[in-house]
């Protein structure tokens, strides 16, 4: 019969049950010295990647993020007034195209003096390079500034379009003062209905760059959350 010591020397109890092995833990083995590392850095079985807990956790500091651009902001009046200009252009572009091509005759309008529709409407310097009428080129301005300056134009997001509507009249606006100095200094006649789409391509003008500088038209940022 073997001793109590000799049984404790076997791995044994006294009365046979066995006794536990100095190298585990409650029947577990002992971890080795590289899994006791990786445990202790977060890498351990039931942890989880300590770097990838690092990187979702969150910082505390916003995200930056770009705010939309909000509805473009113009005054009604604005939209009527430059919308009723450029109608008013079209009218008389259109029947100043319409007389180059049918007749000479201008009405309401003295053929003779210096006040001389007739003189200026068939002259040769009413053809650009001898082959564009110049109240073709009046037509065509003025169909594009009736659709440029709509309401819906001027609540439309795109701000490309602030500065073709800029660019557009100030071409327009220079074209104007070439047309007046031929009329006063080549043909020594005044045209009327050319006068009267003279006036309202400066006013047009006037204030397109007045709701330039005033930002019309411009998207305005939203509020940041």
């Amino acid at each position: 019969m073997a001793t109590p010591k000799q049984a404790r020397t076997a791995g044994t109890r006294p009365g046979g049950g066995k006794t536990r092995d100095k190298g585990t833990r409650g029947g577990r083995p002992e971890p080795t010295p590289a899994a006791a590392g990786a445990q202790r850095q977060g890498n351990g079985p039931g942890r989880g990647n300590g770097q990838a807990r690092q990187a979702s956790r969150p910082t505390g500091r916003p995200v930056a993020v770009a705010a939309p651009a909000g509805p473009v902001t113009v005054p009604l009046w604005y939209q009527l007034t430059t919308w009723l200009l450029s109608l008013a252009g079209l009218g008389v572009s259109t029947y100043l195209t319409v007389a180059h091509f049918t007749s000479s005759a201008i009405l309401a309008c003295s053929d003779k003096g210096l006040v001389n529709c007739a003189a200026v409407t068939t002259s040769p310097e009413s053809e650009v390079f001898g082959i564009f009428p110049v109240a073709v080129l009046g037509l065509a301005f003025y169909v594009f500034m009736f659709a440029a300056t709509s309401p819906w134009a001027w609540r439309l997001n795109w701000p490309p379009l602030r500065w073709i509507r800029f660019g557009s009249v100030a071409v327009g606006m220079v074209f104007v003062l070439y047309l007046i100095y031929t009329e006063l200094f080549t043909l020594n006649a005044i045209c009327l209905w050319c006068t009267s789409v003279h006036v309202i391509t400066f006013l047009l003008f006037g204030l397109i760059v007045f709701g330039l500088a005033a930002g019309y038209g411009a998207p305005q940022a939203a509020s940041r959350r």
